[in-house]
């Protein structure tokens, strides 16, 4: 029994020189090939009986080669895309957690009537009513002592330093002075 050489044997030499010539790279040249005779054997019916097999199976390895080139403009497009929307710079997580430390130091030396005021009216989110309430003061002193420590958190984050209260002179009792004359 005699066996006759496949047709498709011969088309390997030009099937490779053609797929080297459009990708001019040899091993994704054979990955070409490989998938154009692959494309042929499934759709084998498609070729006419007594066609050649040659023009059939380079429009095939061409059409392959064409969709992946689309595949790869399209990848690279969406992967452009998707680097404008990442950020290209992360902050180092220590640094939020060192800045998340001063703040929480800042707060912390607030004076004691500015920090309750802050914390119950912007931490715990009652009204001024309700903290003037809970502090037994008047909202409006709330709102003044809420505003004075907001102010000092805001010069904490603007670098301005501090201010010191100027010491207030002490009281002094004075003497009423009686009509009869005993102080």
């Amino acid at each position: 029994m005699t066996r006759t050489r496949d047709p498709i044997l011969d088309l390997l030499t030009p099937l490779r020189r053609y797929a080297y010539a459009l990708t001019r790279n040899r091993a994704e040249a054979d990955d070409l090939v490989q998938d154009a005779l692959l494309r042929g054997h499934e759709q084998r019916r498609q070729l006419g009986a007594g066609k050649a097999p040659g023009p059939w199976l380079r429009a095939i390895l061409r059409n392959r080669f064409l969709d992946r080139r689309r595949h790869e403009v399209a990848q690279a497009r969406r992967e452009a895309q998707f680097a404008e929307t990442t950020p290209q710079v992360i902050d180092a997580p220590q640094d939020s957690a060192l800045r998340l430390s001063q703040l929480r130091r800042a707060f912390l030396d607030l004076p004691q009537d500015q920090r309750e005021a802050l914390e119950l009216v912007a931490v715990e989110g009652l009204s001024y009513g309700d903290a003037g309430a809970t502090l037994g003061v008047p909202a409006g002193t709330v709102m003044s002592r809420v505003s004075r420590a907001r102010a000092r958190l805001r010069a904490f984050e603007d670098g301005v330093p501090a201010e010191v209260p100027e010491p207030r002179p002490a009281l002094k009792l004075v003497a009423r002075s009686d009509p009869g004359g005993r102080p």
